[in-house]
């Protein structure tokens, strides 16, 4: 089977397509690893600062230490040494919890997204540009995989982590 998309008029067995998706899912981690990398070290942080940035971006408000733990797998004491590493460089800031005096919470600081939007301006439009070549009809069955394939990474990382 070829590495490429089938040619006009070929057709691949189920088997085929399935072990396909496995090896360009595989070449699409590893290419942005690769990306996320480059990425951090242009912007002068580690990627995961940068996995944690796009996490702390997607959320609706600030976040406790112990969320970013959570969120990006990390033990509750590697969280805490990333939030202060990203405190130090000025990409998110320590709020006070308006619930709880003895317990901060953690937000993007205000100039972070403009940092980071520069150095993703580039590489969005390229990414852009694959996008644009996809029917809307096509671009919803790659966000549904994209979503339900996070889904299973977090519950088998989960499960890892759990000894499972």
């Amino acid at each position: 089977m070829s590495t490429d998309s089938p040619r006009s008029g070929e057709q691949w067995s189920r088997a085929e397509l399935l072990a396909h998706v496995v090896t360009e899912s595989q070449r699409h981690y590893a290419g942005y690893s690769l990306f996320t990398q480059a990425l951090a070290d242009h912007v002068g942080l580690h990627p995961t600062d940068m996995q944690c940035i796009a996490l702390l971006d997607l959320e609706p408000g600030p976040v406790s230490t112990g969320d970013v733990a959570r969120l990006t797998g990390l033990t509750s004491g590697s969280a805490t040494r990333l939030v202060d590493r990203l405190v130090k460089a000025g990409i998110v800031e320590r709020l006070a919890d308006p619930n709880d005096r003895r317990r901060s919470l953690v937000a993007l600081a205000p100039g972070a997204r403009t940092r980071i939007g520069e150095a993703w301006d580039t590489p969005g439009r390229a990414f852009g540009a694959v996008l644009d070549r996809y029917s809307d009809a096509e671009l919803a069955v790659i966000a549904d995989y994209l979503h339900r394939a996070a889904e299973v990474g977090r519950a088998q990382a989960e499960r890892l982590q759990s000894g499972g």
